[in-house]
């Protein structure tokens, strides 16, 4: 292996997930892809993936080869990237992975100036339901808002951003409001589905005084944008995210319910692979996301 050309073709096939998919993105054959990966293990003396007709599975040596070179890459293209930043520019790709809602709304804007900002940089920008479950060693930054579960990534806090229990005048009017979160229970509830989480448990805090109160929803869905919907429209009371129902709330098609009660903050995080030796195109975007969020987030004002 006298290159990093090598150990890149071996992570484009472990982002494809397949031979055919590695192909179609390096321009090749599906018969160059193979023979080139058979070139390779025999200049390396070991086997470097298990090939059936069903799946593709890297061996141990595999697996090092991609770990350990892709920490090589990168400080590779670090060092690249900063020298090319002291002749005066940013260049590069950056994967970004982000939630549907937020990711429409709040960040594809300032992606876009960014990138106007920086044309040797290419951003790819993907919206997900859930983005945590997906392969997050394919992205350079994955966007999450909430608690962070267990992660060997390293988060970096964007924007302040709570959660509010809110509901239609019009459906207020119908029902009546409620006085405790256990009032919730009689009440017709929507929730968001996304990353997995126990999204009808809602817990709410008061000084001292905790309170889990489980949800009977009976309308659901993966988009924010859907239940936010159907709450204007009176179908039901919603917990979401301050970022989310602001303007709603501003010109009054939601109410907020229970406000002295606290539900727990959702702040937008950005996660990357490791704190040090990101590229220069990666700790720039990161700064433009803070200095277009902090100290006062667009839905604050």
């Amino acid at each position: 292996m006298n290159d990093s050309a090598d150990i890149r073709f071996l992570l484009t096939i472990r982002e494809c997930g397949s031979l055919i998919g590695a192909a179609r993105k390096l321009g090749l054959s599906p018969s160059a892809v193979t023979q080139r990966l058979q070139q390779l293990e025999k200049k390396l003396g070991a086997q470097l993936l298990n090939r059936t007709a069903r799946r593709l599975q890297f061996t141990e040596e595999g697996t090092l080869l991609c770990e350990r070179g892709a920490e090589l890459i990168d400080q590779f293209d670090s060092l690249f990237d900063d020298l090319q930043v002291r002749r005066g520019g940013l260049v590069g790709t950056l994967k970004i992975n982000a939630p549907l809602g937020f990711g429409r709304r709040h960040l594809a804007p300032a992606i876009a100036e960014f990138q106007q900002q920086n044309p040797d940089v290419d951003i790819a920008l993907t919206l997900s339901d859930q983005p945590l479950t997906e392969t997050m060693d394919r992205f350079d930054i994955v966007v999450h808002i909430g608690e962070l579960p267990v992660s060997n990534r390293i988060g970096y806090t964007i924007a302040p951003n709570a959660r509010f229990v809110c509901a239609a005048p019009s459906l207020i009017k119908r029902v009546g409001a409620p006085d405790t979160p256990d009032d919730l229970g009689r009440l017709p509830c929507i929730v968001l589905r996304e990353n997995n989480e126990d999204v009808t448990l809602w817990q709410f805090s008061k000084g001292r005084t905790r309170r889990g109160v489980r949800v009977a929803p009976h309308l659901s869905c993966n988009d924010g944008d859907v239940i936010r919907q159907w709450a204007c429209e009176g179908r039901g009371v919603i917990l979401r995210s301050e970022w989310d129902v602001a303007d709603d709330l501003a010109k009054g098609r939601l109410v907020r319910l229970l406000p002295g009660w606290k539900t727990p903050d959702a702040d937008v995080i950005a996660l990357t692979q490791r704190r040090t030796g990101l590229p220069a195109r990666t700790r720039q975007f990161m700064q433009h996301l803070q200095s277009r969020f902090k100290p006062s987030p667009p839905w604050r004002k």
